[in-house]
C-alpha cells in the first residue's frame, strides 16, 4: 500500500450498509477498529430503525442509530461506505458516490468494468466524478481467492497454461432445511442441471477472471458455464434433515475464461452434503484449492482450521473483512470504478 493511502495517525470515517450475516460482521468490526469510526448506518428491517449500531451486532452502546433513510445517510461526513445489501441498489449508489462518499462493496457487479451494462456503468462513473470518489468490489469469492491470490500465483511462470480455482463447500452442518433443499435443491430426484443457476455465478466470477485476463494479456473472447449434479450412493441425515441415496448430494458450477478459444482461467464451485457420490469429483474439506498450469506449475490447498461448532461464526469474516481493510486503499485512489489489478496490496491496519 502507497505510504499516502494510510498516513500515520489517520482515521477514517465510514458507513456500514446493510446488518445481514456479513454485513453485522463488518459493522462489529468497523466498531471495535483502531482506526475507524463508524459514523452511520442503514439498515432495511422496520424493526431495527433506531436500534443502536452495537446492539445490532453484540457490542455495546456506540450513540450511532440505525437508519433506513437514505437522505439521512448522503448527509453525513464520511469517507466510506461498506456496502452490503442483498441486492444492488443502483440509485442509492450513484446517490452515496456523487455526496463525496467513496464505496468498497461486496457486491460482485464491479469487478470488471467493461462487462458492465453501459448504461447502469455510465451512471456509477459520472457519479463518481461529480463525488470525486471511487467503489470497488471484493470478498473472499469472488475477489481474494480469484484475483488478490490470483495474481502473485501467477507472477511465478512466463508462459500460462491454465489457472483452476476450486471452491469446495460442505454444507452438511448446515440445520437450514429452506435453503439447502428448497433453494440449492439438495435431496432432490436426479435431473438435468437449472443453468439459471450457472448463469449466476457467470456473472460475478466470469467477470472477476476477465479483470485477470485482460491485466495478463490474455482478454476472455468467451465465458462458458456448466452445471453438475451428482447423486449421494446412500441414505444420509445432515443437520438439515434426511437425503435419500439415489438424490443430489453434490453440484458443481464451472465457469471457464477463454482467449481465442482455448481455456485460460476457471473457477469450479463445488457444494456437497457428502463426498460419498456417484461422480470422482475428489471432493475435500471446505477451502479452496488452486493450481496453476505453465512453465513453473504450483498446486495450493487451504483449509479453514477450525471445529464445525465455530464454523458458522467463522465464515462471515472471509467476506467482510477484507472490504473492511481495502478501506483506505480505496478512499485514496481515484475516481472511478477501480479493481483489484490497479489497487495496491491490501494490507490490514492492527494498530
Amino acid at each position: 500500500m502507497p505510504q499516502d493511502a494510510a498516513p500515520a495517525g489517520k482515521t477514517w470515517r465510514v458507513v456500514q450498509w446493510a446488518t445481514g450475516n456479513v454485513g453485522s460482521r463488518a459493522l462489529r468490526m468497523i466498531i471495535e477498529h483502531p482506526r475507524m469510526d463508524l459514523v452511520g448506518l442503514w439498515v432495511s428491517s422496520p424493526e431495527k430503525v433506531g436500534k443502536d449500531a452495537g446492539a445490532l451486532c453484540g457490542l455495546g452502546e456506540t450513540g450511532i442509530k440505525a437508519t433506513s433513510s437514505l437522505e439521512e445517510i448522503v448527509a453525513l461526513d464520511a469517507d466510506c461506505v461498506l456496502f452490503m445489501p442483498q441486492g444492488t441498489d443502483w440509485d442509492a449508489l450513484c446517490a452515496l458516490l456523487a455526496s463525496g462518499k467513496n464505496v468498497v462493496t461486496t457486491r460482485g457487479d464491479f469487478h470488471f468494468p467493461p462487462l458492465m451494462d453501459a448504461d447502469r456503468r455510465a451512471r456509477i462513473e459520472a457519479a463518481c466524478a461529480a463525488g470525486g470518489t471511487s467503489i470497488y468490489s471484493t470478498g473472499s469469492s469472488p475477489g481474494f481467492v480469484t484475483e488478490a491470490l490470483a495474481i502473485p500465483l501467477l507472477s511465478l511462470q512466463r508462459e500460462h497454461g491454465l489457472l483452476t480455482i476450486d471452491e469446495y463447500a460442505d454444507v452438511s452442518s448446515r440445520n437450514s432445511p429452506d435453503m439447502l433443499f428448497h433453494i440449492m435443491g439438495f435431496a432432490a430426484p436426479m435431473a438435468p442441471f437449472d443453468q439459471r443457476r450457472a448463469e449466476h455465478l457467470k456473472g460475478d466470477f466470469g467477470s472477476s477472471l476477465s479483470q485477470v485476463a485482460e491485466a495478463m494479456g490474455l482478454p476472455c473472447d468467451d465465458i462458458e458455464a456448466v452445471g453438475e449434479l451428482s447423486a449421494t450412493r446412500h441414505d444420509l441425515q445432515i443437520a438439515a434433515g434426511m437425503v435419500p441415496a439415489g438424490t443430489v448430494g453434490a453440484m458443481r458450477t464451472t465457469i471457464t475464461c477463454k482467449h481465442g478459444g482455448r481455456p485460460v482461467l476457471r473457477f469450479r464451485a463445488n457444494w456437497y452434503v457428502t463426498a460419498d457420490i456417484e461422480d470422482d469429483w475428489d471432493l475435500r474439506e471446505s477451502g479452496w484449492r488452486i493450481v496453476t498450469e505453465g512453465d513453473t506449475p504450483v498446486k495450493i490447498d487451504i483449509t479453514f482450521p477450525v471445529s464445525e461448532a465455530d464454523y458458522a461464526a467463522y465464515t462471515p469474516g472471509l467476506t467482510a473483512h477484507r472490504p473492511i481493510n481495502a478501506i483506505p486503499a480505496v478512499c485514496a485512489a481515484a475516481p472511478g470504478i477501480r479493481t483489484t489489478v490497479e489497487l495496491p496490496q491490501i494490507v490490514p491496519i492492527y494498530g
